[in-house]
């Protein structure tokens, strides 16, 4: 009986922390004055998820806005060579319809536009593997890399073996990767690579119990720089996946492949972030050769993080959409939209735009689908064109616009990389790029079909909860 009370006890007294504790964290939430919806989910998380509700705060609410990312002096270093590139260009005439665009880019995220550089456009991840792996053969100077996701499996080995090989050359290698997205990766697998000379650091490393809120800010980039003038952009990983596809079918991404002075842009990303993860400053020449004059195409690559007020892609693509004057073609396999991205769609079509959304008709995420599907109601009923791609996993994240201005990178439409991840993109003003990404859409258009708000309208009640369930916590996922 003594044992039932002890165990009643500490039950109470439990409940008791855990009330104090959420009460203590809602009052901060709101005094933090974030995002009203963001606020009210977490509201709703704590009040309906007793003890859960607390950790997940713990683990994947705390604002790192107010914590320092890099001085500014370094970035200044990093950046410089960019900079001198990008004022030494003489009678460069930028798009005067994107003037806005390009200035936003330029003032917020130091996203310098470039000219003269080639820009192809790959539409098949096996592709690009091949294409990457006989670019590291190639390299002769140092190499870069830094993915998400980089598996222990076939292609991971493969891209891996590469980059030992030309470690033993003498060539510098550096890779990032993100602690969460390779959770799974044993030690020995980057090991190697150190072993042979190269250098490979972890973002954000998560480890218990300095866990807090770094599992929820990942570094969701993929670059990578050859010999500082051949560079990758987009959103493919390093995985079997990525190449062989799934269960479900292919496996459907884009990337670029740029040389030119845009190359700079890239590899300025990637060296703001080797000096995050290993607080090393390399900004020497020797990185940043000179470019040559390789092709017609306008590039800006402009990386967005979790930290400050700015929400650079996200409001680069609000005034990209803003601009559509004929069509807007935009890809995501995840879809949680803000308010301010949707009544931009939505006024979009309203004015005659024709604004096509391509999502896959099942992701890799369940969750995820469920809480997509709860926006499509509203673009429906505004004249957006929904359509579902069932050919396998589309993992595109594009936008084109007039057969004028794409965007290709990592970012996807949905809170996540909007708010927490650490994102980068290319946008490119080239008409002939736009059209190379406006044919891989409307090629991919053939493996979807068209939701049509009536079918939308007629899913099932549970189907309905289920998506408003999952939607509730989007912002918070």
């Amino acid at each position: 009986m003594a044992e039932l009370l002890n165990i009643d006890g500490f039950w109470s007294y439990l409940y008791i922390v855990n009330n104090v504790l959420a009460v203590l964290i809602m009052v901060y939430v709101v005094l933090d004055n974030r995002n009203p919806i963001r606020t009210l989910a977490w509201i709703m998380v704590l009040l309906f998820i007793p003890f859960l509700g607390v950790l997940l705060y713990f683990f994947f609410g705390r604002d790192i806005k107010r914590k320092k990312y890099i001085s500014r002096r370094s970035l200044s270093q990093i950046q410089q060579r960019s900079h001198l590139c990008y004022r030494s260009q003489n009678g460069v005439q930028p798009p005067a319809t994107y003037s806005s665009l390009i200035n936003y880019l330029e003032n917020t995220a130091s996203a310098y536009l470039m000219a003269g550089s080639d820009v192809r456009v790959l539409g098949s991840t096996g592709c690009f593997i091949e294409e990457l792996l006989a670019a590291i053969a190639a390299a002769k100077e140092h190499i870069h890399l830094q993915f998400y996701i980089f598996e222990n499996d076939e292609t991971g080995t493969r891209v891996r073996d590469a980059l030992i090989a030309k470690a033993r050359e003498g060539v510098e290698v550096r890779v990032i990767y993100d602690s969460v997205g390779c959770w799974s990766v044993p030690r020995a697998f980057f090991e190697e690579i150190r072993f042979a000379g190269g250098q490979v650091e972890a973002f954000l490393k998560v480890r218990f119990p300095v866990l807090g809120n770094r599992v929820n800010y990942r570094n969701h980039r993929k670059v990578v720089v050859i010999d500082g003038c051949l560079g990758y952009i987009g959103g493919c990983n390093i995985a079997d996946r990525y190449v062989k596809g799934t269960a479900q079918g292919g496996w459907r991404d884009t990337m670029l492949a740029i040389r030119g002075s845009a190359v700079y842009g890239l590899q300025t990303s990637f060296l703001v972030d080797w000096y995050f993860v290993n607080s090393s400053l390399v900004s020497g020449k020797r990185y940043f050769p000179l470019p040559e004059q390789k092709g017609g195409a306008m590039v800006q690559v402009a990386q967005s993080n979790p930290v400050g007020g700015n929400r650079v892609i996200m409001s680069a693509f609000l005034m990209l959409i803003a601009s559509a004057r004929n069509y807007l073609y935009m890809q995501t396999p995840y879809l949680a939209l803000t308010d301010s991205m949707t009544m931009a769609m939505c006024n979009a079509a309203l004015s005659g735009v024709d604004v096509r959304l391509m999502i896959p008709a099942r992701s890799d995420n369940r969750i995820s689908d469920y809480a997509s599907y709860s926006y499509l109601g509203t673009l429906l009923e505004a004249g957006v064109k929904v359509l579902l791609y069932t050919d396998g996993m589309l993992h595109c994240k594009t936008i084109v616009c007039d057969d004028k201005v794409s965007s290709v990178g990592s970012t996807n439409l949905d809170f996540r990389s909007f708010y927490y991840n650490f994102e980068v993109n290319a946008f490119v003003y080239d008409d002939a790029v736009a059209c190379s990404v406006k044919a891989l859409f409307l090629a991919d258009e053939k493996g979807c079909t068209q939701l049509t708000a009536r079918s939308h309208a007629e899913r099932s009640f549970g189907q309905r909860c289920l998506e408003s369930a999952a939607r509730l916590f989007s912002p918070v996922l």
